[in-house]
């Protein structure tokens, strides 16, 4: 599998590339292997330059340079908390199956975590400039109408009446993660923390 290709895919033609996707023979350590570790460091590597050479915009202190540091451990515990993120949500689509008359699945659960966050992965880039980091999170937004699409082309064996259900309550699971996620970052990263690595 091309990782550019695949990412291209998911991102322009989400719909043609989940069938794809669905028939595609691989396993879940070929899968971290081959994509998900890749774009994982998309965001961090991008997040780290942006820290430590553009700043980050403080209110009533304006840009702040952050010392390296502090730009390089943040970046590689935002890079590791990703590859947990898509792991743990895999195993809640996984465990959700049952619920919605679906066939439990580790890897096509997996398929859906890792592929459904491409666009973020791929905005993450935007780092670079953290003053753009909104467009991270529109990314994000669209990487949930990839995850919808991911549901409804079959790979869980979702009946079609269950398939929005199934999609609404993985997004209420994603986003309880993400804030779990950030408050634990934070709590690395407190703001006193911030003021001391700059």
């Amino acid at each position: 599998m091309e990782i550019i290709t695949r990412a291209q895919g998911i991102i322009l033609r989400p719909k043609e590339e989940w069938e794809k996707i669905k028939a595609e023979p691989t396993t879940v350590a070929d899968l971290f292997k081959s994509y998900v570790i890749i774009l994982a460091s998309i965001p961090a590597v991008a997040q780290f330059i942006g820290y430590w050479l553009v700043g980050v915009n403080i209110p009533f202190r304006g840009n702040v340079s952050v010392s390296f540091g502090f730009s390089l451990s943040r970046a590689v515990v935002s890079y590791v908390f990703s590859l947990i993120t898509v792991f743990v949500l895999a195993l809640i689509i996984d465990a959700l199956a049952p619920t919605f008359s679906s066939k439990p699945n580790q890897l096509n659960a997996l398929k859906l975590a890792a592929y459904s966050l491409t666009p973020y992965f791929v905005a993450g880039i935007f780092n670079l400039i953290p003053v753009l980091s909104i467009l991270i999170l529109l990314a994000s937004l669209y990487g949930l109408y990839v995850l919808y699409l991911g549901f409804q082309s079959g790979l869980m064996e979702t009946p079609p009446e269950k398939v929005m259900g199934y999609f609404v309550l993985t997004i209420v699971a994603e986003i309880v993660l993400w804030l779990v996620i950030s408050l634990i970052l934070g709590a690395i990263f407190s703001l006193g923390t911030f003021y001391r690595g700059v």
